[in-house]
């Protein structure tokens, strides 16, 4: 076994510590730092025993030693990280969205590029098991050719106001939606040429102060001609409600929820369900996973998937 590699995790929120978390618990890795700016939250991990618990993200980048970074700060903040993260030759995994512009994606891009070092962006469900079995089903054959994507996305609660702020999540259809939007171009195969959306506020009336939606609905045409359509939702108040289709010339295979949690395949023989394991929660296992998969390629010298592309 090579000797681990030194991890900073950026930004202590709900998904920070989940990494922190996770990278403790690797083998391959060893929580070297933390960057918080919230004196309450940098508090808790005071004594936790991490080597270096630090207030200033741009401090904690320029620790000797330092092999790699999980950026998980707001994603206003995300492509100024990544740049100066890739400025510093450190191997980056950065929660999604990359960045909250186009242009600001691409300058994030541009400098990983120069800079020759590992980019992994954070779209988890790429590494669950239900999904991976749909995908391997799609690129079978099983279902045919994919010629039309359906994908439901709804939360159980409105999000603090703080957190919905467009400026710094980006909105609904970019902090939501963009897991199903990444799931369309893998799970077709396929580009996405043109988009029209449509999104209004119906529940969480606390948003408004901020400006976002809390459902919304967008319609996807693909290069190929296949259709697409994404309806994500703050208020699905009966529950994490997660599910996505498609549908073939053959057949259709789809993805179901937490309370369903199969994958199911579609075709003239019938139906046939296959149960996806889950441990913590919906995600829990495709959250470690992709880490794992981060960890791993930096040991091997391979470039991560999910690079951005």
């Amino acid at each position: 076994m090579p000797a681990p590699l030194n991890f900073a995790v950026i930004g202590l929120g709900r998904m920070g510590q989940q990494y922190a978390q996770i990278v403790s618990q690797l083998p391959g890795a060893r929580l070297y730092a933390l960057a918080e700016p919230d004196d309450a939250r940098r508090r808790e991990y005071e004594g936790s025993g991490v080597p270096h618990v630090l207030a200033d993200a741009h401090e904690a980048l320029a620790l000797a030693g330092l092999d790699a970074v999980v950026i998980a700060t707001p994603t206003s903040t995300h492509d100024q990280l990544v740049i100066a993260a890739a400025q510093a030759g450190l191997a980056i995994f950065c929660e999604k969205p990359l960045a909250l512009t186009i242009e600001g994606t691409r300058a994030a891009l541009a400098a990983v590029e120069r800079a020759g070092v590992p980019l992994q962006v954070g779209f988890m469900r790429r590494f669950d098991p239900a999904y991976q079995r749909a995908r391997a089903l799609i690129e079978s054959g099983a279902i045919g050719r994919p010629t039309t994507f359906k994908a439901i996305g709804r939360d159980p609660f409105c999000p603090r106001v703080d957190f919905a702020d467009p400026a710094k999540s980006g909105g609904l259809l970019i902090d939501m939606g963009i897991h199903d939007f990444d799931l369309a171009r893998w799970l077709m195969g396929d580009e996405v040429e043109r988009v029209s959306a449509e999104g209004t506020l119906l529940v969480c009336d606390e948003l408004r102060a901020v400006g976002d939606i809390d459902n919304a609905v967008a319609n996807l045409r693909f290069v190929s001609g296949a259709l697409g359509n994404v309806e994500v939702s703050r208020n699905a108040f009966y529950g994490y409600d997660i599910r996505t289709e498609v549908l073939g010339s053959q057949g259709a295979v789809q993805i179901g929820g937490a309370h369903q949690s199969p994958v199911v395949l579609l075709t003239r023989e019938g139906a046939l369900s296959e149960p996806a394991p889950y441990i913590q929660g919906r995600f829990g296992p495709a959250y470690r996973a992709q880490i794992e998969h981060f960890v791993a390629c930096l040991h091997e010298g391979r470039q991560p998937a999910g690079g951005g592309g």
